[in-house]
């Protein structure tokens, strides 16, 4: 099946989960459509399924019913093992706890995923996105040593280092203080405004929100809107 221009398709995706009290629903019924090049925040309070959804799109978990469609690929279909192909192939991931390999320095962990992909020129590749992330003079520091801005930094270098089709980021600013949240968030949209990737980012930060191109709100696991701002 073919969307052309769209990278991202929801279909009536409910997520339930069996608790003592019986099966609750997290989310129910959800429908919508990203297109390629888009930047979309998922936004919604506290409980409202935001991260659950994140992790259906991403592949990263199934829904209880149906379907979704990353990359004209029916994620609802494939087992484990197919949907981390083509999350390989496809999709960058930036966490709010940063999830660095604490064995590794600064480029090593941007060359890392590049080397899985087989990329030609891991180093040169990593340099690359270290210097436009503003770090090339700690490429050689290990987590340990860097600052939670530093980390988050790292992080979204080596997600786009890899130029995904998809990136998603996770409350990216969650564990940084507002200033360093600022900058981070300022370096994540200029490198995706620089890039052709598509841009999905679950915030709770109304400002971030308003710097996409389109909001998914969501609130007790409905979708209430999902609409343009630019």
């Amino acid at each position: 099946m073919s969307f052309n221009n769209k990278i991202l398709v929801a279909e009536e995706v409910t997520k339930q989960v069996t608790s003592p009290a019986g099966d609750l629903t997290i989310l129910s019924d959800i429908s919508f459509a990203i297109q390629r090049g888009e930047s979309v925040s998922i936004t919604g309070p506290s409980g409202a399924g935001k991260s659950t959804l994140l992790g259906l799109l991403a592949g990263l978990d199934t829904p209880t019913s149906g379907r979704i469609f990353l990359n004209d690929n029916d994620l609802t279909v494939l087992d484990e093992d197919g949907r981390a192909g083509v999350r390989a192939k496809s999709v960058g991931f930036v966490f709010q706890s940063f999830h660095l390999v604490s064995s590794l320095n600064a480029l090593e962990n941007i060359m890392l995923p590049l080397e899985l992909n087989k990329h030609p020129l891991p180093r040169e590749r990593a340099m690359d996105v270290l210097q436009k992330v503003g770090l090339i003079e700690r490429r050689l520091h290990y987590p340990s040593q860097l600052s939670g801005g530093e980390k988050q930094r790292v992080a979204i270098a080596r997600a786009f280092s890899t130029e995904p089709s998809l990136l998603f980021a996770d409350e990216p600013t969650g564990n940084l203080d507002t200033a360093t949240g600022s900058s981070i968030i300022d370096i994540l949209f200029e490198l995706n405004m620089n890039s052709t990737t598509t841009l999905i980012l679950v915030t709770h930060n109304q400002s971030i929100a308003a710097r996409c191109n389109r909001e998914i709100c969501l609130n007790a696991g409905n979708l209430v809107s999902s609409e343009s701002i630019t």
